[in-house]
C-alpha cells in the first residue's frame, strides 16, 4: 500500500510544498469523490469511499507539521509510545513546570496579557522545535525527532489550556 507521500506523489521529506499538496489532494479527490460513482455498483462506491477517506486522512496528516513528523517517525519504524514513554530532558521538564506555574498564576489573576505573553512564548518554542524536528528527520534521526514530537504534543496541550483560559476571561 502507498504511504501518504506516494499517494500524492510528493517527496518523502519533512518540508512539504503546501501548494503541491493541495493540488495533489484535489486531483486525488477529483478521481475518487463519491459523487462520481452515483451510478456505480455498491462495491465500486465502497472502494471510492475508502479512497476518499484515505485521501482525507493523508491530507490532514501531511498538512499538519506535528502529525506529519509523527507519521514520518512511525513510517521509519519509530513508535512515539505517547502513552508509555513520557521521558523528556530535564531542562524541558523544568520548563514545563515553569509554564504551568505561569499559566496558573495568570488564570488566578485573570491576567489576559500574561496569558497572551505565555501563548507567544509557546508559539516561539513550537517554531523552534519544528525546525529541530525538520533537521532531525532530514538527518534520518527519527528517535530524536520522536522526542521532539512528544514535546510538541505537550506544547499543543498547553496552547489549548491557554486558549481555554482566554475564552473564560472573555466570557466573564
Amino acid at each position: 500500500m502507498q504511504n501518504h507521500f506516494e499517494l500524492f506523489n510528493l517527496p518523502q521529506q519533512f518540508a512539504v510544498d503546501a501548494g503541491a499538496l493541495d493540488s495533489a489532494y484535489r486531483d486525488v479527490q477529483g478521481r475518487v469523490h463519491p459523487d462520481k460513482f452515483v451510478n456505480a455498483t455498491d462495491a465500486e462506491k465502497r472502494v471510492a469511499m475508502q479512497w476518499a477517506t484515505r485521501a482525507n486522512e493523508a491530507y490532514q496528516t501531511l498538512k499538519n507539521p506535528q502529525k506529519r513528523a509523527q507519521y514520518m517517525c512511525e513510517l521509519n519504524g519509530v513508535d512515539l509510545q505517547t502513552e508509555s514513554n513520557t521521558a523528556m530532558p530535564m531542562a524541558f521538564l523544568m520548563q514545563q513546570m515553569e509554564w504551568r506555574e505561569e499559566l496558573g498564576d495568570a488564570r488566578a489573576a485573570k491576567d489576559s496579557d500574561a496569558l497572551e505573553a505565555l501563548d507567544k512564548q509557546l508559539r516561539n518554542e513550537r517554531k523552534a522545535r519544528l525546525a529541530e524536528i525538520e533537521q532531525q528527520i532530514d538527518a534520518n534521526d527519527y528517535v530524536q525527532a520522536a522526542q521532539g514530537v512528544r514535546a510538541l504534543m505537550f506544547l499543543e496541550k498547553m496552547k489549548q489550556e491557554i486558549d481555554g483560559a482566554l475564552s473564560q476571561l472573555e466570557d466573564a
